[in-house]
């Protein structure tokens, strides 16, 4: 009897045929919710800290919770979808996001909180990656980079856009209400899920050199840790996007509104580096390509993000104007992130992309869980501008240890690669 996780529609189970674009539309779709629930945090989190009487240390904890979960779980997640494919884990993915959202919405408390962190972080560690593995799978090897980086772009779109959004939400609901509307939509994509997601009929589920399912998982992930590329592209791209997420998802609004831009403005500079996300997430695959270099794009990139992050933490009182400019420029240079994905892609066989593209997403959460945990431990209760430029100083830190990483990156793909 053939196992649930092995069958699949072959009705258009072609390689970028009508089903894989459906799939990977609702695997998209599930990255842009979940980034928009992440996201939301750094506007809604000032009036939870108020009515759950709240520190903003506290805040700080329970959204660096939200990552360092996510981090182990992404790990145990890559492999789970190179062993099992997409269908159902999506689908339970997408449940447990769908819980941890009406968690979120009933927060009275620290505990309640966290444990909301918690369940979220476990279901969206299937997504991204999990868009990434349906890339990989559905899609040409060559056009991995490029789907991967649209992926990102939609998501980050999603981010620019909903924070603005969600702003103009809130002087019509709570923000626990609009938690409960986040909740609502995930009811309707799990039944989605459960009814179009499919895996590949020859997507080489299990393929696997090891016996035993947990020592084939534990294997899979020992072989990818010991790829010096995927190192590399775990660095890099940690580095670029874990500044980028904890600019966009906390301390972008706050660092702005202690320069004494408005609240509102602020919420909108945050949104623009987003936009600049969105534009650099798939511009960087085509530029590396063009160039036939991983190397160079990833130094230029870092160097330059970390420049405009510098910028926007001591240069003395922006205009408007520069702000927007700098914030679009934090957002764009970290779309190097994506290259990050293509090196570790490009490192390992085609049965290990899931295993490989989540122990550079699970890399890069803990960066980010670091850049947001840190922070509020510097900080004290009422800060000031110079407290926040104070505290912040390990983001051109940990881009700057990025670049040394990116210079010891080797051109030309490690011998024995098995993918196109």
């Amino acid at each position: 009897m053939t196992s649930p996780a092995r069958t699949a529609d072959r009705s258009g189970a072609r390689v970028g045929g009508p089903r894989a674009w459906l799939v990977w539309a609702l695997a998209s779709t599930f990255v842009v919710w979940i980034f928009g629930i992440q996201t939301a945090y750094a506007v809604i989190s000032p009036d939870i800290q108020a009515s759950a009487h709240l520190t903003l240390t506290q805040i700080g904890l329970a959204g660096s919770t939200y990552t360092w979960v996510f981090a182990v779980a992404q790990f145990f997640s890559g492999a789970l979808l190179d062993r099992f494919g997409s269908w159902p884990l999506l689908t339970i993915a997408a449940a447990l996001v769908t819980i941890g959202a009406f968690l979120y919405a009933a927060t009275t408390g620290f505990g309640t909180l966290v444990l909301a962190q918690v369940v979220l972080a476990v279901g969206a560690s299937f997504g991204f990656v999990g868009a990434g593995y349906i890339g990989g799978s559905w899609f040409a090897a060559a056009r991995y980079g490029l789907m991967f980086g649209l992926v990102q772009a939609l998501a980050s779109l999603g981010s620019a856009v909903g924070q603005p959004v969600v702003l103009v939400a809130l002087r019509a609901l709570d923000w626990s209400q609009l938690v409960v509307a986040f909740g609502a939509f995930g009811v309707l994509l799990v039944l989605l899920f459960a009814a179009f997601v499919r895996n590949r009929p020859s997507d080489g589920l299990g393929t696997t050199d090891e016996s035993g399912a947990s020592g084939g998982l534990f294997a899979g992930l020992a072989r990818c840790f010991a790829s010096p590329r995927v190192l590399i592209a775990s660095v890099v791209a940690g580095a670029a996007f874990g500044t980028m997420l904890a600019l966009g998802t906390l301390w972008g609004p706050r660092l702005m509104e202690a320069r004494g831009f408005p609240s509102g403005f602020s919420t909108i500079l945050t949104a623009v580096a987003w936009l600049g996300l969105a534009a650099g997430a798939p511009l960087v695959n085509v530029v590396s390509d063009r160039w036939h270099s991983r190397r160079r794009p990833a130094i230029g990139a870092l160097v330059l993000q970390g420049i405009a992050i510098a910028l926007v933490l001591y240069l003395p009182s922006p205009g408007n104007g520069a702000a927007i400019v700098l914030m679009f420029a934090v957002g764009l240079f970290s779309g190097v992130q994506m290259l990050g994905f293509t090196i570790a892609s490009e490192a390992v066989p085609q049965h290990r992309i899931g295993t490989a593209s989540a122990i550079v997403n699970g890399v890069c959460f803990v960066f980010g869980g670091v850049l947001l945990a840190v922070p509020g431990a510097l900080l004290p209760a009422h800060p000031g501008f110079a407290d926040y430029r104070s505290a912040l100083w390990p983001m051109p830190a940990l881009i700057a240890v990025a670049v040394v990483a990116a210079c010891l990156l080797r051109e030309h793909p490690p011998e024995g690669k098995s993918r196109s």
